[in-house]
């Protein structure tokens, strides 16, 4: 985990382990959606497909990593007195062509984002009244505005395994991209309980 200012507020990349990865990749694709586990009726987003995991799941597999990655991210931004660190909640973003991810921000303290599946050739450019379409399928995080010596968007091309974590309060979103596949990712939700 690495932590860095692009502006205002610190970002932390890391990586996911591979079984983590397949781990949850299994567990979506023998998923069925249906009322009790989907969850896009809760989300600002633009797309269809969108499922909760179950606490036990979560726990299970999940908290121990994403909590081990949360520690070290808020070590690295230098904030030490942390009790304990709780996952809020925590859903899959099944993101197909032309969907997309407005731009928003979360609940909690901290949100993240982790990719397990990226479509073959998501970023290609298709050319628009000659220009060239840059975003596809990236993510923007987003703060205040453009000024003299200072940034306002971070844009990330995601990898498989890639974790990315932030403050919820971050504005962010996920273009859409224009090629058949399936861009797979988490997200998540957590607070920060502090040592008096």
């Amino acid at each position: 985990m690495k932590s860095f200012k692009p502006f205002g507020p610190s970002l932390g990349k890391g990586r996911l382990s591979k079984k983590i990865v397949k781990c949850i990749n299994n567990q979506i694709d023998k998923s069925v959606v249906n009322k009790k586990n989907d969850y896009s009726y809760k989300l600002v987003s633009q797309i269809k497909n969108e499922i909760r995991l179950s606490n036990k799941f979560i726990q299970k597999n999940l908290s121990k990593e994403l909590i081990k990655n949360i520690k070290k991210y808020l070590i690295k931004s230098e904030l030490n007195k942390v009790k304990e660190i709780k996952i809020i909640n925590l859903w899959i973003v099944r993101q197909f062509k032309n969907e997309y991810n407005p731009i928003h921000y979360h609940e909690g303290q901290l949100s993240g984002v982790g990719y397990l599946k990226i479509p073959k050739f998501m970023t290609k450019n298709k050319m628009v009244k000659n220009k060239k379409i840059k975003t596809n399928g990236s993510i923007d995080f987003i703060n205040g505005q453009k000024n003299f010596l200072s940034k306002s968007i971070y844009n990330l091309i995601p990898k498989v395994c890639d974790l990315m974590i932030f403050p919820n309060y971050l504005m962010h979103t996920a273009y859409p991209f224009n090629v058949d596949g399936e861009r797979r990712s988490f997200s998540f939700n957590a607070k920060i309980i502090y040592n008096k």
